[in-house]
This record gives C-alpha cells, structure tokens and sequence, in this order.
C-alpha cells in the first residue's frame, strides 16, 4: 500500500485543538511546512522502513553501520532543514511553534520509527543546551546540532540504573583545565554511534568527587565523540542490543574511558544535572507520545486498505450470500473505527500539550503547568494506544497480520518500545498522582476539569468527569501505595477525559458534508460513546488501594 501523511488532518487539528493561528500568523509556511515534511516523509524515509527492520544496524569494532539508503535519508533531512523548525533562532533554527514541528515528528514516526528516533534525540539535547549550557557550549555546538549535522544522544542508564537513575556509577573527574575525565558504562543509549554523520554529541550523566548520594549527587556533561581538535574521543560503543523492533535504531552500550578517560565539559552547575536531563526528558517524553500516534496512523492506514481490498465472506444475516470486503463485516468495522478513534483522540492530546508548550515559551505561566500536567498523559496514553491500535491491525489482516510480509507485524513490534523508555508508563502514572495531581496546590487539575467542563456538552464527558473528581479526591487523601496502586487507571481516566474534550471541539467545528468532516463527526461519536464509558469502568481500579495487591506474597502467584 501506499502510506500517506495526513495533513488535511494536521491541519484540522492544528487549527481547532492547537489554535495555531495564536501562536503563528504565518499560515502560509505551516502549510508549506506541513506539504513538505509530508513528501519528504513519504518519498524519502517510508521506502525505508522495511530494508531497516529486515537488515538493522551493523556493529563491529570500528563502527555501526546503518542500513542501505539512511544516510542519503538523513543528509536529506538536514539539507531539507527539517531539524530546524522549531528550534530558537538565535541557533539557526526557524523559530516557528513546537506543534507544527510534532506534526513533522509525527510524520517521520509513521514512515519509520527507527529513523526517527536520531533526530527526536537531539531536539530534547536542543532543549537541554538551550536553557542551561554555557555560551561556549552554544557557541560551539547548538548550531551543529540544531542544524542536524552533529546529532546527539541521551545517556541516562546503567547496568545496575535503570529506572533508579541516582544509582548510576559513572564517574567524571576534573582535569584542571575546565574539563573533566569520564569513565563508566552506559546501556540502551540510542543511536550512541552509527554513521550518519561525523560527529555525535552525548550528554551524559555522572558523578563528581565527593558528590551527595542519590539523584542529588548527579551532574550532566557534553561529551563529543569528535573533540575540538579533531581527535577521537575516548568513547565507543562496545556492542548493540538485539531488539523486537526498531532494528534500524542501533541501541548501544557505551563504555567511556577505556585509555583514560573521555573528555567532556559540565552542563550546567555540579550536581544540576538532574534538572538539566529532565528539560531534555520532558521533551522526550512528549516525543515519544508522538511515536504513538505515528505508529497508530500507520497501522490503521495499513488496516483500511487491507480492510477494502480483502474479500473474504458473506455478510451475516445477508440476503445475498456473495463475499464482501472485510470491511463489511461489522467486528472488522469496529476495529477500524477503534483504531481511527484512538488515533485521533491521542494525536489532539499531544498536538494541544505542544501548544501549551508553546504558549509557556511565550510567558504563559498557566500553559507552563498545562503542559506540565498534561506530560504523563501524552507519553503514557499515546503509546499504550501506539501499542492497541498496532495490535487490532495485526487483527484486521487475520493470519496474513501474523506474516511478517503484510508489514503489520513490524508495526507491533516496533511499538512495544515506546510504553518503556523515557520513564515507563507505570512512572509516568506516579509522577502524575505523586506530583502533577498536586501541581500548583492541585489548582492545575482542577483549572483542566474545569476547562473540560465548561466547553463539552456530551453526557459521558460529564459522567467520566464526575468519576474523575471523585477520584482525585480519593487518591488526594489515600497512603503512598493506595496513590500508586491506583495511579494507572487515574491515569488513564485522565487522558481519555482530556482527549474526548478535543475530540468534541473538532466534532463541533466539522460542520461540512465532506467526508473528512463525516469521518471526523463519526470517530468523535465513536470516542464519546464506547471509549469515554469504558474509561469510566476504570474508576474501580483507581479508588481499589493496594491491599489487593499485596494480599498474597508475589511467590504465591507462581
């Protein structure tokens, strides 16, 4: 089949849920923007996706090496300036809002997840740069990176560290001379060397002499893989993981300082580093929502066409027993639609997060805490639906999904990732109920609700509504592990309840007879009237505490 961007639907979105003539009177390049990045996405990266899942990344000693046509692919992509969009000006980029860039990240992870996860890795380093690194470092290396040339990486996690980053045990010395020495290993760094380009920019964290323990203690550092001088650096990559998916994305384990030390410069002020990793996760995290949305687009193209073109059976209780297209039957009708509904419902969620990301960058002290609150959401709900809506497209193909020829299968895998990394979704869950609940002395929750409730008009957003506040208010008051236990579900509630907000604004503004506009009114009816009612099922979950769990001990269930 043939994948196409939807940018009727970008656009739509950008303009009713994201409101972009806000942020930008320039409506001419969002759609030069938006006409682009779709033909660059299309022509260029997609023909990609299935030589990068069936050949991958390359290790050996001196080298990753990416698969046939990526780094033509990704000379492409900086030459096409597309790292640029919403990048500050002041650094080379363009300056434009942060929701039209998502739509251009949108783009690249639905014609090949793997390729876009290089540069969604050096937008949060842009981010981190930009708001703490010295004007040395900016001088020096933002530029390169906004620009695509040296992308960078993010390099968190340990052996021993994983989601307990203050357990980490690289090390970084001073050199006396304004650098520091690093050694250490670190795993399940992305993209950590490959070779399209000449230089990569890590940002690592370690710790310093005599630094507290914890998460305290950690301090982040801009490591290059090329120093000033043109010499090598003392970091490499010893090896690269074998994955489910995302084949084309090299994971690696980078060992620093295997003759010595690896040179690097503090970002930052000592022991600021957390601070400076979560401006560069935060972005992440909303980038990784995005991957699920891509993914879901895909898959449900993927389905429709299979869908219209697979003849297979008579309808049920027909009168005529000639075989239909699959997409007469009404259980395949309602996969397709579920996954059309999800889509969209996840794709306003992390379009209209952006937007307040945007808003924040302009002053707005409330968008701040907006998109604050709305984080979690947008990482853990788009990729839990990145992961159903790949799933029921697997279904829709039947056996043929289950083939790895039909390309469903890819989709699936490749988005099993995405509930995992930048913070599992089950830690998204407790950073929303242990902190983003009470953001603000809980102000920034209920000024959401209350948003919620003075625009929608459908019964089951009220309803779900309702079971939302009496959540809150049981979690609010509820023990450590009562708060966690029904974190998830809270969680959940909270995303389904946001993105049927947005759903029923397009709903509203889709006033035409098109059949965009049809389809539009249809997944917004579908949303309100069997997604919305089974999120209110989960209200149980979330008030149940922890009791239930641990009312056996874990050997017990073996």
């Amino acid at each position: 089949m043939t994948f196409r961007v939807p940018v009727q639907e970008q656009r739509f979105v950008l303009d009713h849920v994201v409101r972009i003539d806000e942020l930008s009177n320039e409506s001419e390049i969002v759609d030069a923007v938006l006409e682009g990045a779709a033909a660059f996405a299309e022509g260029e990266v997609e023909p990609l996706n299935r030589v990068g899942d069936t050949v991958g990344a390359k290790w050996s000693p001196a080298q990753v090496s990416m698969p046939p046509g990526f780094h033509q692919a990704y000379q492409g992509f900086v030459q096409g300036g597309w790292s640029t969009i919403a990048a500050p000006e002041d650094a080379g980029g363009q300056g434009l809002p942060l929701a039209l860039g998502a739509a251009v990240m949108e783009d690249l992870n639905a014609a090949n997840l793997a390729f876009a996860l290089c540069p969604m890795l050096s937008m949060g380093a842009i981010e981190a740069l930009e708001a703490h690194g010295s004007p040395e470092q900016k001088r020096d290396y933002l530029s390169r990176i906004v620009s695509g040339e040296w992308p960078a990486t993010m390099n968190l996690t340990e052996p021993q560290a994983g989601s307990d980053v203050g357990a980490l045990k690289t090390r970084a010395e001073p050199n006396g001379n304004g650098s520091w020495r690093l050694t250490g290993t670190k795993i399940y760094i992305t993209y950590g060397e490959h070779d399209l380009a000449e230089n990569i920019i890590h940002l690592v964290l370690a710790r310093t002499p005599d630094a507290p323990v914890g998460t305290r203690g950690i301090s982040l550092f801009l490591v290059p893989k090329v120093l000033p001088d043109g010499s090598r650096n003392d970091v490499r990559c010893a090896s690269i993981e074998h994955k489910l998916g995302i084949h084309a994305s090299p994971t690696c384990v980078m060992t620093y300082g295997d003759a010595g030390g690896a040179t690097g410069w503090l970002i930052g002020p000592e022991h600021g580093g957390m601070r400076a990793m979560f401006t560069m996760m935060n972005n992440a995290r909303l980038n990784v929502g995005l991957q699920g949305v891509g993914i879901a687009e895909r898959a449900t193209q993927r389905a429709i066409d299979y869908a219209l073109g697979r003849v297979q059976s008579a309808r049920t209780g027909a009168e005529s027993r000639e075989a239909v297209a699959i997409h007469e039957h009404p259980d395949v009708r309602r996969m397709l639609l579920r996954m059309r509904a999800l889509t969209g419902g996840a794709r306003a969620l992390a379009y209209y997060a952006f937007g307040q990301v945007d808003r924040a960058r302009a002053g707005d002290a409330e968008a701040s805490k907006r998109a604050d609150l709305l984080t979690p959401l947008v990482k853990a709900w788009g990729t839990d639906v990145g992961c159903e809506v790949a799933s029921l497209g697997v279904q829709v193909h039947g056996g043929m999904g289950y083939v790895e020829e039909t390309g469903a299968a890819q989709h699936y895998r490749d988005a099993r990732i995405a509930p995992i990394y930048e913070g599992t979704n089950g830690i998204q869950a407790a950073d929303f109920v242990g902190r983003k609940l009470g953001l603000d002395g809980g102000l920034a929750f209920d000024g959401l609700i209350a948003d919620i409730r003075a625009e929608c008009e459908a019964p089951s957003i009220e309803a779900l509504a309702d079971a939302v506040e009496i959540a809150a208010a049981t979690l609010r008051v509820a023990g450590h592990d009562d708060r966690l236990a029904g974190s998830y579900p809270f969680m959940t509630m909270c995303a389904v309840l946001t993105a049927g907000w947005l759903m029923e604004r397009q709903a509203r503004a889709a006033t035409g007879n098109t059949p965009f506009e049809q389809a539009k009114r249809a997944a917004a009816n579908y949303f309100h009237s069997v997604i919305v009612p089974e999120a209110l099922g989960l209200a149980a979950g979330a008030e149940a505490g922890a009791e239930l769990l641990y009312a056996v001990p874990a050997e017990a269930l073996a």
